[in-house]
C-alpha cells in the first residue's frame, strides 16, 4: 500500500468516538485506519507503517498498555497516544515509561488532538526537508560516481584530478566495497584516453590454463577449440585503460607473464610466433596488503613496484561517517524512483542505525541494505524496522571482510544478563551517551540494545 499522506491508526472500542476521530483526523490531512480492538491492529502492523496511533487504554480483549508494549517492538517509529476515561497518575507514568507520546483523558478536547497531529506532521515535514537538502548536496558533491564531502574524500578527488592527465600505471588499494573501480573509471574519464575503451577485468575469475588466452589472445588453431583468432584484454584496451581488479588473487606464474606486457607494452598471442605492441594504461586494484604479500612470497616484488608507481588508498566507510547521510539520501532517492515508492525520508531511529553500523562491506553494503529496505517498504519514511530487517539480511550476505581489515573488525560480544533500566542509564552516563560503546559494555548487539532503550522509554 503506497501512501502519499501520513497514516494514523485508531484503536478504540467505542464506535461513536472511533467514527468522530476518523472524520476529524482525515480533515487534518492524514490517512486513517480504525480497529475496534488491539489484536487486529497489531496483526496489521507488518503490512502498514503508521506514523501515529491513538489507542484506548481500557478495551475488552487487550489493554492499551499491552498494545503500546507490542507496538514499541513491532513498529518502534510509530508515535503512540493513549486515551482513557479513567485516568490515573500511575498509568500515565507507566505510559510515558513505555514511550507513549502523550496521555489523553476522556472526554478530551479535539484541539489537543489537533496540536498533537500538528507536532507529528511538523516533525515529518522537517525530516522530509532535511532529506531533500541532503539529496541536493549529495548531487552537488558527486565526483565521477563517488559521493563525499569529508576531508579525506575531497583530498582523494583532488588527487585524482591531478594524477589523471599523467598517470600510466596506478595501484588502488582499499577494502571491499570502497569504490576502487569508480576511482579507476575516474582516472580514465579525466585523462587523455577518455575517448578510448575502459576494459574492466576481475583477475580472480581466470584459471591459470586460460590466463594467456584471455589476457593476450590466441591465433586460430592454437589449441583445441580455438576455431577463430581472438584478441585478448590488452589488445581490446589498446589506446585506452585496462582495469585489473583483485590483482592480489593472481597466482605467481600468471604474475610473471603479466609483468612483461606491463613493463614493455609487448605481448604475444597464444600460437603466434611474433610479438605485438600495445599502448595501455594499466590500473590495478586490490583489497590485500601487497607489501605483506611480497614478504610472504605470494606476490612478485618486481610486479608490485611496477604497478605501484602511483598508489591511491581508499578510506573505509567507518572512517568517513560524515558522508553516510549523503550516501543514504542519494541511494534512497535512486531506489525510491526505481521502485516507484513514495519514500521522502528516514526516521531518526533509522538514521541512527545506519550511522552506527560498522559496514564491513563499506559503500557497497550500505547501498545493498538501502536497496532492500526501499524495495520492501510501503511507508513514506524508511523506519527502524525497515533498516533492521535489511541489516540482518546484509549480515548474512555480505562477503567476508578483506584480510587487510580483519584486525579492525571487532568480534561479537558474548551474551550478557538482561540489563535493568538503571544499569543502562549508568552505562550511558559513563560513556557520555555513546550508544555503540554502551552496547559493547553491556554485551549486547546494537539491535538488542536499541530494543531495550525503546522498552524503557530511553530516547
Amino acid at each position: 500500500m503506497n501512501r502519499t499522506r501520513p497514516l494514523v491508526l485508531i484503536v478504540e472500542d467505542d464506535p461513536t468516538l472511533r467514527s468522530m476521530l476518523e472524520r476529524f483526523i482525515r480533515e487534518q490531512g492524514f490517512d486513517v485506519m480504525t480497529f475496534p480492538d488491539g489484536r487486529p491492529a497489531l496483526a496489521s502492523l507488518p503490512s502498514i507503517h503508521p506514523e501515529v496511533a491513538l489507542v484506548d487504554l481500557q478495551m475488552p480483549e487487550i489493554g492499551g498498555l499491552e498494545v503500546l508494549r507490542a507496538m514499541r517492538q513491532a513498529a518502534p517509529d510509530c508515535r503512540v497516544v493513549l486515551m482513557t476515561g479513567q485516568p490515573s497518575v500511575e498509568t500515565a507514568i507507566e505510559a510515558v515509561k513505555l514511550g507513549a507520546l502523550d496521555y489523553l483523558s476522556k472526554p478530551f478536547e479535539f484541539d489537543r488532538v489537533r496540536e498533537l497531529l500538528a507536532t507529528v506532521g511538523q516533525g515529518l515535514e522537517q525530516r522530509q526537508e532535511v532529506f531533500a537538502v541532503e539529496s541536493e548536496l549529495a548531487a552537488r558533491v558527486e565526483f565521477c560516481g563517488m559521493i563525499g564531502r569529508s576531508p579525506v574524500m575531497q583530498d582523494l578527488f583532488d588527487r585524482i584530478r591531478r594524477l589523471a592527465p599523467h598517470v600510466r600505471t596506478a595501484l588502488i588499494v582499499g577494502e571491499t566495497g570502497t569504490g576502487k573501480e569508480l576511482v579507476a573509471g575516474a582516472l580514465h574519464k579525466l585523462g587523455p584516453r577518455r575517448n578510448r575503451r575502459f576494459v574492466p577485468c576481475n583477475c580472480s575469475a581466470f584459471v591459470e590454463s586460460l590466463f594467456e588466452s584471455e589476457f593476450f589472445g590466441h591465433t586460430r588453431g592454437a589449441f583445441t577449440g580455438a576455431t577463430e583468432a581472438k584478441a585478448g584484454l590488452f589488445e581490446q584496451a589498446d589506446g585506452g585503460t585496462l582495469f585489473l581488479d583483485e590483482i592480489g588473487e593472481l597466482p605467481l606464474p600468471m604474475q610473471a607473464k603479466l609483468l612483461r606486457v606491463v613493463e614493455y607494452g609487448e605481448l604475444q598471442r597464444v600460437g603466434s610466433p611474433s610479438a605485438r605492441k600495445v599502448d595501455v594504461q594499466v590500473v590495478a586494484a586490490t583489497n590485500r596488503n601487497l607489501s605483506d604479500e611480497v614478504r610472504a612470497g605470494r606476490f612478485r616484488e618486481d610486479l608490485y613496484y611496477r604497478l605501484n608507481i602511483v598508489e591511491i588508498g581508499l578510506p573505509p566507510l567507518r572512517d568517513r561517517r560524515d558522508d553516510i547521510c549523503l550516501l543514504v539520501a542519494a541511494f534512497v532517492r535512486q531506489f525510491a524512483k526505481r521502485f516507484q515508492k513514495p519514500i521522502v525520508g528516514l526516521t531518526p531511529a533509522a538514521e541512527r542505525l545506519l550511522q552506527d553500523a560498522s559496514w564491513p562491506g563499506n559503500v557497497r553494503e550500505l547501498r545493498n541494505t538501502l536497496e532492500r529496505a526501499c524495495m520492501l517498504s510501503d511507508g513514506r519514511m524508511l523506519g527502524e524496522r525497515d533498516i533492521i530487517s535489511s541489516l540482518s539480511t546484509s549480515s548474512r550476505s555480505t562477503p567476508e571482510a578483506p584480510r587487510a581489515s580483519v584486525a579492525a573488525t571487532s568480534p561479537r560480544p558474548p551474551a550478557a544478563p538482561e540489563p535493568t533500566r538503571e544499569a543502562i542509564e549508568d552505562v550511558l552516563r559513563e560513556v557520555a551517551g555513546n550508544r555503540s560503546a554502551a552496547a559493547r559494555r553491556l554485551g549486547l548487539s546494537r539491535r538488542a540494545f536499541y530494543r531495550r532503550l525503546e522498552s524503557f522509554g530511553l530516547q
